[in-house]
């Protein structure tokens, strides 16, 4: 279990929320009660009656944050808060305060710098001589432009070894294994919260997604690699697993840059594992030492196993495909089947279809690509949308309908004539494409199925164990249900 503590931040523009908020912490180590913006502003009364411990921060515009008085009353607001027995008080690196720091010692002191336009090549000597000073702990928060912006605040726990005195924080999307897994870098707290423009992830899904209590140095790491993934349900479904099956492990959303970015960011923390997705799915093959067959004839990889620093890549999304059909004893032998879309979906789909027998045909809004699936599978294309009659298995391989965009269909309710119809968007649950399907008689099958199934291949891959199906399925539909418009 980790030794790194919660803190969750909490800011307001009256006492009254500041304190209803500071007393709603439930399930953190301490607060950082963020003072700035406060318009009646009363140390004492924000410090009386405390529950937790706490951080008192008070964030000058210059540093990102909301207080625009003097610095001869910031610092008033800061001593007081010593005076008073605040368990911590947050002073910038960059403000003359040395004299406070001297005062104290360094006890009971934060030393905080943040670089908000990225991350300064001196970060590690930058970091050695704030803790010079002699303050308790050291907060550095740089703004990731990529994910291996991470390695650099990971290279400089290493070389500092100074666990429990160090707090670094990669800001952005491409910094959330820093918060998540703050326990890999020796961290005295991760702050949790929601906190704009700064990338920080809220206290319950912290300890109920991530399991941010049992993460440790020695945590395996996992995670999605593609651009973009804020998205994914992938991270809900994986840790969920992981969770049921004890297994100390995490899985993060990896928004990679480029191919680069994501070999660098994958060998330098040493993971085990990885989904991968668009658009990284083909690019990514020529980095794999060894792939299977059905990544091979696809042309594609999903999944990224690290085995003795050997890359190993295999395609999950065909067996995925293939499992809510066999689920229902559908015999594909002959049956004729419309591919609507020529991505890497499709590819997968076809390759699913063709070794089951079925009779493949490929449609898409760009005649040269269907045309180009179709022979590399040696199937017939089609035009679009399908004639009617002409098929009794749809699948949707395209985007549309996916959220927000939930009122487009690809194909019209009067050509929906088939036996069956396969939605690969699983974002919303039900399709437009789904409704009218299911109106018009067929039997659907919607793309959570598939997303569970291919779920389920790569952590038995990963892990040698078959997580549950209902588990997967039942963290997708929250995050699904998290991610509507309230």
């Amino acid at each position: 279990m980790t030794t790194t503590r919660l803190c969750l931040t909490v800011q307001a523009d009256t006492m009254a929320d500041l304190l209803r908020r500071r007393d709603e912490a439930v399930g953190a180590d301490l607060v950082e009660l963020r003072l700035d913006g406060v318009g009646d502003l009363e140390v004492a009364s924000a410090l009386a009656h405390r529950r937790l411990p706490v951080i008192v921060t008070c964030r000058p515009v210059w540093e990102g944050g909301r207080f625009a008085g003097s610095e001869t009353d910031r610092l008033s607001l800061l001593q007081t808060a010593l005076d008073r027995g605040a368990e911590f008080v947050d002073i910038e690196w960059r403000a003359e305060f040395a004299g406070l720091v001297a005062a104290t010692g360094g006890r009971r002191v934060v030393l905080s710098f943040h670089d908000f336009d990225g991350c300064p090549a001196d970060l590690t000597e930058r970091a050695r001589a704030m803790l010079a000073t002699g303050a308790d702990v050291v907060k550095i928060a740089v703004r990731a432009r990529r994910l291996t912006d991470c390695l650099a605040l990971l290279e400089t726990a290493r070389a500092l070894d100074a666990p429990g005195r160090l707090v670094l924080i990669a800001m952005g999307e491409y910094g959330i294994t820093t918060r998540v897994c703050a326990a890999k870098f020796g961290a005295a707290w991760t702050y949790a919260g929601q906190v704009p423009g700064v990338g920080q992830v809220d206290l319950p899904t912290l300890v109920n997604e991530y399991r941010f209590r049992s993460i440790g140095a020695a945590t395996e790491l996992y995670g999605v690699i593609g651009q973009p993934v804020s998205h994914s349900v992938s991270p809900a479904m994986h840790n969920a697993a992981f969770g049921a099956s004890r297994r100390d492990a995490v899985y993060v959303p990896l928004p990679a840059t480029d191919v680069a970015d994501a070999v660098a960011f994958v060998n330098g923390f040493r993971m085990k594992g990885a989904s991968i997705t668009i658009p990284y799915k083909v690019a990514l093959v020529e980095r794999m030492d060894d792939i299977d067959e059905t990544a091979r004839r696809i042309g594609a990889v999903n999944t990224l196993r690290i085995d003795h620093g050997r890359w190993l890549g295999m395609n999950s999304d065909a067996l995925g495909f293939l499992q809510p059909l066999v689920d229902r004893a559908l015999d594909l032998r002959r049956l004729r089947a419309s591919v609507l879309g020529a991505g890497g979906s499709a590819r997968a789909v076809v390759s699913g279809l063709v070794r089951s027998g079925a009779m493949v045909t490929v449609h898409a809004r760009r005649r040269a690509a269907a045309e180009a699936l179709a022979g590399a599978w040696s199937v017939a294309a089609g035009p679009w949308p399908p004639d009617p009659g002409s098929w009794d298995l749809l699948v949707n391989c395209t985007p549309m309908g996916l959220h927000p965009a939930v009122e487009n269909s690809p194909v019209p309710l009067d050509r929906l004539t088939g036996r069956l119809v396969y939605d690969l968007v699983y974002n919303p649950v039900e399709t437009r494409l789904l409704r009218e399907a299911s109106h018009a008689g067929c039997e659907v099958i919607g793309g959570l199925d598939m997303l569970v199934a291919q779920a389920q291949e790569q952590s038995q891959w990963w892990t040698g164990a078959r997580p549950a199906a209902d588990v997967m399925r039942s963290a997708a539909r929250r995050r699904l249900q998290e991610c509507q418009p309230q």
